[in-house]
């Protein structure tokens, strides 16, 4: 019961971590990334699809994303989907594939984009201690029931701290990351 507990604390947690990577990799930072796109959905065919779903994402150059639709005709759809989107991207085609180019950063931009990522990383760990408190409120409970001794109560409430402080540095260590990404780009 006790390993029920942690293993699911640790999947919470995985899923925290999990989910400020993805929440980072669609953070637009002035470099071209295709996880900025995640969110747009194409009406194709009647079918409100992905947009990797309907076209190859590439990214040929720093600040220059491409975007070839399958099929030709869908690159109205898909430019209408981008800006509707509103993800502050120009997108321009040529007829065959779609041109998004990434304006460098301003130092103002970056402040805010940092503070930003720094607070997405604060909420996160915010969510890792709820995780903790629920998880050893579940163990103190079977403690209760007599379900379980105290020194397995003891034993569990350690094993998920080291989990919390484990994951805690984890978010530290990519908000450090997004944070360098975000300040030395040129």
């Amino acid at each position: 019961m006790v390993k029920d507990v942690i293993n699911k604390t640790e999947e919470k947690m995985k899923a925290t971590l999990d989910a400020l990577s993805r929440e980072y990799d669609s953070m637009r930072t002035g470099r071209a990334s295709s996880a900025v796109l995640d969110s747009v959905k194409v009406d194709a065919y009647g079918t409100e699809t992905p947009l990797q779903g309907v076209a190859t994402l590439s990214v040929p150059e720093a600040r220059l994303l491409v975007i070839q639709p399958w099929d030709k005709g869908l690159i109205g759809a898909i430019e209408k989907a981008i800006l509707s989107a509103n993800l502050g991207f120009n997108p321009s085609n040529d007829g065959k594939v779609i041109r998004i180019a990434f304006p460098p950063l301003s130092k103002e931009r970056r402040a805010e984009l940092s503070k930003e990522a720094a607070k997405m990383a604060e909420d996160h760990k915010v969510t890792i201690r709820n995780i903790r408190r629920d998880s050893i409120d579940e163990v103190k409970k079977l403690e209760k029931d007599k379900t379980i001794s105290e020194d397995e109560r003891k034993d569990a409430e350690n094993k998920i701290q080291k989990l919390t402080d484990n994951y805690t540095s984890l978010i530290v260590k990519l908000a450090d990351e997004k944070e360098k990404s975000l300040t030395t780009l040129g």
